[in-house]
């Protein structure tokens, strides 16, 4: 069967997001839908007896509450047996309920990294299909390359496999393990994925291709924690708090602190925090002779002289004046609009990442308990990982280390996380008295090449989609297609075709 490029069809499921894109081009191109990964069920759908339909009852107060917004602390999942995949809202549709003040119960079916719900899932895969990449379930020519979060069974393979061809008449159907596909964008085929997601942070070591999966954890950290534990050193910063909750009409603390939150995350998606590594120093300027020619070449005279000129001006100030902008260089300020408010923020952004090296700094601090209701408490990172390597075995070790790549959505934002991480990791390969031919020697942190033009500016956030593009490219383009099911291997297989042709399956 001939495939063409540009039907082919991307889907990208994570934890708490889904990340699509119809065809392939000779720049591969970033995802063209985006749609948290959550359904929503109108309450009055379910009749009159709403508790019994619905998993976990929902009997609490608090319970509701938490399920009914996107906001909450905790990713709900909630089930009714009665349910359809039309009686749920997925995408812009869920947002405008949610905004019109609906009753509404939102569930995330792949939260857990599996598959708690079929029908909610469905429904998420459909819409995405027939909705955001208008295809035609009749005449669906579409092939679909499916990542999705490591360790499933055979079973969800299949069940997964079964919906795509009964329920959306697909071309063609592969499955691809997130943390494989963020490796191949990275250009490597071992090493150690990091990946931060919103609460949990997956770590997989990746031995030549295939992913170790007695080695493969979780920690409960993430995205929300980093922003729990800004939050709270902004209470500390009086304009910021006055600003936001004038003494003479104070905010409840929990607004206070949701205000904050938000605040928060609006500073790393705005770019503005930086991470700097363990020991990390800047670099000294450069103090060498200026090569004339190559400016006169370059056509940067004009330049050159305003800047000679400013040098000199500056050289006229005060000591006082000097000293002056060396203090606000080293507060590190900066202003930003935040609900009608122009907020001064100093250097306490930068510290955004430190709970992921130190859980210990959230202990007891407000917002916490909510992050983590079964009161763990995580291991550093870096520990980790340095334990999730040292599980595999002695001779791969070498290998996996000199690929370690952090990708999540918080790396499209904040950039240097990879370095903070590998600085903090030296103790794990550094054993003098152990000098033998396969003991690991450094520690190599990988990252999206830039000859991908349209991944340019997006970190790694983008990995796993980018790995999935480049996959699609390959085995839809095999003349046998020994790694894909088709239509005609569906048809004499069924389901279990998926098993034969997943080569990390056999």
């Amino acid at each position: 069967m001939s495939i063409r490029d540009s039907n082919v069809v991307i889907i990208e499921v994570g934890r708490t997001v889904v990340r699509a894109g119809l065809g392939l081009h000779d720049l591969l191109k970033t995802p063209s839908v985006e749609i948290p990964a959550c359904v929503g069920l109108r309450r009055n759908t379910l009749g009159d007896n709403v508790d019994s339909q619905i998993n976990g009852g929902l009997n609490g107060s608090d319970e509701q509450m938490a399920s009914t917004s996107r906001a909450t602390s905790t990713f709900p999942q909630t089930a009714s047996p009665t349910a359809a995949v039309k009686d749920y809202l997925v995408g812009p549709q869920l947002d405008e309920a949610l905004a019109n003040g609906q009753d509404i119960i939102v569930s995330w079916p792949f939260a857990d990294g599996g598959v708690s719900d079929w029908t909610q899932a469905e429904a998420i895969w459909k819409h995405i299909l027939f909705t955001h990449l208008q295809r035609r379930r009749v005449q669906n020519e579409s092939p679909i390359l499916f990542s999705i979060t490591p360790g499933a069974s055979r079973d969800t393979y299949e069940r997964i496999c079964q919906i795509f061809f009964e329920r959306f008449n697909v071309a063609g159907f592969a499955i691809l393990e997130r943390p494989m596909a963020q490796l191949y964008a990275a250009n490597s085929l071992s090493g150690v994925v990091i990946d931060i997601g919103d609460e949990v942070t997956d770590i997989t070591p990746i031995y030549d291709g295939f992913i170790q999966h007695n080695a493969r954890t979780s920690v409960a950290l993430g995205i929300r924690h980093c922003q729990n534990y800004v939050a709270n050193l902004l209470r500390s910063n009086q304009f910021v708090v006055n600003a936001l909750s004038p003494p003479e009409n104070p905010l409840a603390p929990e607004t206070l602190h949701a205000t904050l939150l938000e605040l928060v995350k609006q500073l790393w998606k705005d770019d503005q925090i930086k991470i700097p590594s363990d020991g990390e120093t800047a670099l000294p300027e450069d103090e060498g002779v200026m090569d004339i020619a190559a400016v006169v070449v370059a056509g940067r005279e004009k330049a050159v002289i305003e800047s000679t000129q400013k040098k000199k001006n500056a050289t006229k100030q005060t000591e006082a004046e000097r000293k002056r902008e060396r203090d606000v260089e080293a507060m590190d300020l900066i202003t930003v609009q935040f609900r009608e408010h122009s907020l001064t923020i100093g250097k306490e952004r930068h510290r955004f990442c430190e709970p992921l090296f130190d859980p210990s700094l959230l202990l007891d601090l407000p917002g916490t308990a909510a992050l983590n209701p079964a009161l763990e408490k995580p291991l550093p990172l870096q520990e980790v990982v340095g334990h999730v390597v040292n599980q595999t075995e002695v001779d791969q070790r070498q290998y996996i280390w000199h690929g370690l790549l952090v990708t999540g959505d918080i790396t499209r934002h904040v950039k240097g996380i990879g370095v903070a991480l590998q600085s903090r990791l030296a103790s794990f390969i550094n054993n003098p008295e152990l000098i033998t031919d396969i003991q690991p020697r450094s520690i190599r942190v990988l990252s999206v090449p830039d000859y991908y033009a349209e991944y340019h500016k997006t970190g790694n956030g983008y990995a796993a989609f980018l790995g999935s593009s480049i996959t699609a490219k390959i085995i839809f383009s095999e003349q046998n297609g020994k790694n894909y099911v088709s239509k005609a291997d569906y048809t004499s297989k069924g389901p279990h075709a998926i098993i034969e042709m997943t080569p990390s399956l056999l």
